[in-house]
């Protein structure tokens, strides 16, 4: 049996923490506020995330489509300091994934040598998946903000006006929080709605790091435990009552270049990411983008991501927003 983890805010406007089983039914987590903090309290104690909810125990039924249907519930995990709550991902580890990529580089490329996509995504399936332990060949790999950048599910993904183009990435994310001594700890998975600029990219792919600084969504489950090897499940957008893209959305080391635990050894070999306390959320990349498929998204968009195990889907809402950086002064 799978279990889950929603941070939510009760009818009577408390923050609160349940734990939702395979059937749907949920109980509030006692005397518990927030998913990092009782992350954290259970790495102190040495024992599992379980262990540390049996040790609060369980209170009160939680009505969780009533939550969902009244946009109760939040990003399901959050740093008290946005500053140290680290989101990033990599690209290119999903069988297929490499096909949207090419596309929109193939004009660049002669027909006579592989993109430099295609090379990367080549290396992964060559070394993605080290069956000797340790680190395998190194994934692509991005920066797409902090804390900050964070739309709650079912909340608004908002593009800047200098933006070229906001389209979705349906993923899973990883989600971590560091321990006092360094040591990463996975909490467990989430939904995730990796939100780039496919257009900008398109320009040229050096501009890759540019396209994803992008605000994101997680949520509104985390799946405490391992991540099943192939997940299914579908991405669609809305336009008004209109259903103008649908098309599945595999994920799962089944259906990945590189192993899960491969993605992890590339991006905590960097002490700068095992900062004491620090949450990160790690998106670990797609094979499926409306991009791909001539989708041109617009303002009222609303994007959705289901599959299962998870119980409830991802939605958001697309809009744009005007991005003035002010005036820039010397000193």
């Amino acid at each position: 049996m799978a279990s889950r983890l929603i941070q939510f805010v009760t009818q009577e406007g408390a923050d609160a923490v349940a734990l939702v089983a395979d059937d749907g039914a949920a109980r509030v987590i006692g005397d518990t506020r927030s998913t990092y903090e009782l992350a954290k309290a259970a790495i102190v104690d040495g024992g599992s995330i379980l262990a540390e909810i049996e040790r609060r125990g369980l209170g009160a039924e939680v009505d969780v489509m009533a939550a969902f249907t009244d946009n109760r519930l939040k990003t399901p995990i959050a740093h008290p300091d946005p500053a140290h709550q680290w989101m990033t991902g990599t690209g290119l580890t999903h069988l297929g994934s490499a096909e949207g990529r090419d596309k929109m580089h193939r004009d660049l490329d002669t027909a006579d040598r592989l993109t430099d996509s295609m090379k990367m995504f080549k290396l992964g399936l060559e070394g993605g998946k080290p069956v000797a332990g340790g680190a395998g060949v190194a994934p692509e790999w991005f920066y797409k903000g902090d804390g900050s950048t964070v739309a709650a599910p079912g909340a608004d993904l908002a593009s800047p006006d200098f933006a070229l183009d906001g389209g979705e990435e349906p993923e899973i994310a990883g989600i971590y929080v560091i321990g006092p001594d360094g040591t990463p700890f996975r909490l467990g998975f989430a939904l995730a709605n990796e939100f780039s600029d496919h257009v900008l990219e398109r320009q040229n792919y050096l501009y890759l790091a540019h396209s994803k600084l992008r605000p994101s969504s997680f949520g509104p489950e985390i799946l405490i435990g391992e991540l099943p090897v192939d997940i299914r499940g579908a991405s669609r957008i809305r336009r008004g009552v209109e259903t103008i893209f649908e098309a599945p959305f595999v994920s799962g080391e089944a259906n990945m270049s590189h192993s899960i635990a491969n993605l992890e050894a590339h991006h905590f070999k960097y002490g700068l990411f095992r900062a004491p306390g620090d949450v990160h959320v790690h998106f670990y990349g797609t094979a499926t983008l409306s991009y791909s498929h001539g989708i041109k998204t617009e303002p009222g968009d609303v994007f959705e991501i289901a599959a299962s195990p998870f119980t409830l889907p991802l939605t958001n809402r697309l809009v744009r927003l005007p991005a003035s950086i002010g005036i820039i002064r010397a000193l």
